[in-house]
């Protein structure tokens, strides 16, 4: 069967064949038989993906392909392009799902009958999930478009025959997410449950930027019978692959268009239940100028640096009186004077409830402390109007890792659910309060909660200080057990045969390998950063063409970079993750090295210092000359088992810092703050 001009790579090649990409490089240059490239560059050429699997099949080189990795190649190597082929993909999944048996009909026989007969059938189902009319997002492919997509249909429908047609299409959209993450702006899950859960269960929900549909997803796992999904995005790809995800996972109608919901929003007359958005954030070119009297604006006119404030008020315009409104803001549209305005009368008619600030982490940009506003369209002008404030910034994940959302969703949730039955928030020591909003309406309306909530951490409580000292106790205690005895008197250093790294390498007594910062496996990545630090695993593999390399216990992991003499063994609870760049991985043989002795002997200072180089701005470390004594296997478990020690010991004072540094932190605040008495 004709493959109708699907392309793939070097790196996909390798794939297919479970080799290397070196491996494919040399099959290149030997056999002259071997596919000539069709496409790509002279220095990334690509290859018709039909013509590779014949050769391949005849040189009895053709590993058994996983079905997901077949389809995965047809879709990146179609010739209109990944997000073109997932539409295609999505309408025949969304056919398998709805329509079985006219996918069956349909697909029986040749691709030309297939391509033929699909556009009729496709009609049908999106008519009756999207509605009829050229406003829906997805738009029915034509017979010449479906016969290139033919193959990926089927393959697609081979996957959904095994895992069913939302998991097929969850992985192939995932996938495409995920090798292009700077063209997707996406909305963690935690937090696209979060959202959802403060808007409560609604029969119409809307987003109107709506990107990948995590939040309109997330809306529908508290469905009411009936229930209805809007959503607009300026992508018009985008939209499809959203409207199609939505279709496959919930049983709601689906009504997503595509276009800038701010200057031509395709849902003016609606009035939702709620509405939930991840706007864009720093926007100039939101439709300043030419939306001045856009009737929409109902509490002050949003500055042209304000593009967040004109999409609170655009979700505002769409729901219901008393219908709840949740939006991801950046902070600094809680406190910016440009704003201050809009602020103002959103708390003096009661619309703005609450200002809840997230741990850093919680969603891109990784590096803010992002907040979510509550809003709900006034009914009627509050007695008393307070606004809820709350600060989640202590549930920050350590090092580079995500946030605690089980203590995030707790605390939010706890907080907004007595906020919302009375209207006030009992005082209690803690992350959340309630303020009047008299209070709040001073000259800059500032709503950050940092500036009216105590410190994260400190907050008065005593009772998690005495809980702190008393880990820190323990800590120190068991450093002191793990203490070295000190060294016997000074003697002369035996002088012991050495190799180096490299020459065990040749010798096939260790096993080395560098790290990547891209792969196709879905596992967390242990940076140079966690490595130094001693932490878990906290980076994220994007994916790429790359094989990754996966830790086993009893690797040995060097940094590179930086300078400093350190090497860790992995263990059973770092088992598993993707080794990321600018770490090089050594996994010994047992019967030969011991990897606790060997990677004691890779920290010496003096053996870094011979095996470092030194560039203007860095120090590389030349992991193949580092150099280790030759020892029998027993002497080495001996120096292994007091390496062992050292390593715990380390562990014991990196943990016993941190403790006292939250200790000292906790106890300045509570002195400064008044919670803790100085006698």
């Amino acid at each position: 069967m004709q493959d109708h001009g699907t392309e793939v790579t070097a790196a996909g090649i390798a794939r297919l064949a479970g080799v290397g990409r070196a491996a494919v490089s040399n099959w290149r240059r030997r056999h002259a038989d071997f596919p000539k490239p069709v496409g790509g560059t002279e220095t990334s050429p690509s290859f018709a993906l039909a013509d590779v699997e014949a050769w391949l099949r005849a040189q009895g080189k053709l590993a058994e392909v996983p079905p997901r990795e077949r389809v995965w190649q047809q879709l990146v190597g179609h010739p209109e392009g990944p997000a073109a082929a997932l539409v295609h993909a999505g309408c025949a999944l969304l056919l398998v799902h709805d329509r079985p048996t006219l996918w069956l009909e349909a697909s029986a026989g040749s691709d030309e009958r297939l391509a033929g007969l699909l556009p009729a059938a496709l009609d049908q189902v999106l008519d009756a999930r999207f509605g009829p009319g050229p406003e829906r997002a997805v738009t029915t492919p034509d017979g010449p478009r479906l016969l290139a997509s033919a193959p990926l249909l089927r393959g697609a429908a081979e996957l959904a025959a095994g895992s069913g047609a939302r998991k097929a299409y969850e992985f192939l959209l995932g996938r495409h997410l995920d090798a292009n993450p700077r063209q997707y702006t996406l909305t963690p899950d935690p937090l696209a449950d979060l959202m959802a859960e403060l808007a409560g269960p609604a029969r119409t929900v809307l987003d109107p930027a709506c990107g990948t549909g995590s939040l309109l997803r997330a809306a529908a796992t508290t469905a009411r019978p009936g229930q209805e999904l809007y959503g607009q995005d300026s992508d018009p790809a985008l939209a499809a692959l959203t409207a199609l995800r939505l279709a496959l996972s919930t049983d709601a109608a689906v009504r997503i268009a595509a276009g800038d919901s701010l200057r031509a929003d395709a849902r003016t007359g609606l009035r939702a239940d709620a509405a939930l958005c991840h706007p864009p954030f720093n926007e100039r070119n939101w439709g300043h100028d030419e939306l001045a009297y856009d009737p929409r604006w109902e509490y002050g006119f949003p500055a042209r640096t304000e593009s967040e404030l004109a999409w609170v008020q655009h979700a505002l315009a769409r729901v219901r009186d008393g219908g709840t409104v949740v939006v991801l803001m950046p902070p600094a549209a809680a406190s910016r004077r440009s704003g201050r305005r809009v602020r103002a009368d959103l708390l003096r008619r009661g619309a703005l409830r609450a200002v809840i600030a997230l741990p850093a982490g919680a969603a891109p940009p990784y590096n803010l402390p992002l907040h979510l506003w509550v809003l709900r369209r006034p009914e009627r002008a509050p007695a008393q109007p307070g606004l809820l404030l709350a600060d989640t910034g202590q549930f920050a994940g350590e090092g580079r890792g995500g946030p605690d959302w089980r203590s995030v969703r707790e605390t939010v949730l706890d907080a907004w659910s007595a906020f919302d039955r009375t209207g006030r928030l009992d005082e209690r020591p803690g992350p959340a309060r309630c303020l009047p909003v008299i209070e709040l309406l001073d000259d800059d309306v500032d709503l950050a909660p940092a500036r009216h909530l105590p410190p994260p951490g400190a907050t008065g409580d005593t009772g998690r200080l005495t809980e702190v000292r008393e880990r820190l106790d323990e800590t120190l205690r068991l450093t002191a057990e793990l203490t070295p005895e000190p060294p016997a008197a000074k003697s002369a250093a035996p002088r012991r045969p050495l190799t180096t790294v490299g020459e065990l390498a040749r010798g096939g007594a260790l096993v080395l390998r560098t790290g990547t910062n891209a792969g196709h496996a879905r596992v967390p990545l242990l940076t140079d950063h966690d490595v130094l630090t001693g932490t878990g695993p906290s980076g994220t593999l994007p994916e790429g063409d790359e094989e990754p390399v996966l830790t086993e216990p009893g690797d040995v992991v060097v940094p590179v970079l930086g300078g400093g003499s350190v090497a860790r063994v992995i263990d059973d609870a770092t088992a598993g993750a993707a080794l990321g760049r600018n770490l090089v991985l050594l996994r010994p043989d047992p019967a030969a090295l011991d990897p606790w002795f060997l990677a004691g002997f890779l920290r010496g200072t003096a053996n870094h210092r011979r095996a470092s180089s030194h560039a203007s701005t860095a120090t590389r470390l030349d992991v193949r000359r580092l150099q280790l004594p030759r020892l029998p296997l027993d002497a080495q478990r001996g120096y292994g088992d007091r390496f062992r020690a050292l390593d715990e010991f380390e562990r014991a004072l990196r943990l016993a810092g941190r403790l006292g540094e939250q200790l000292v932190r906790g106890m300045y605040d509570g002195l400064t703050d008044g919670t803790v008495a100085p006698g």
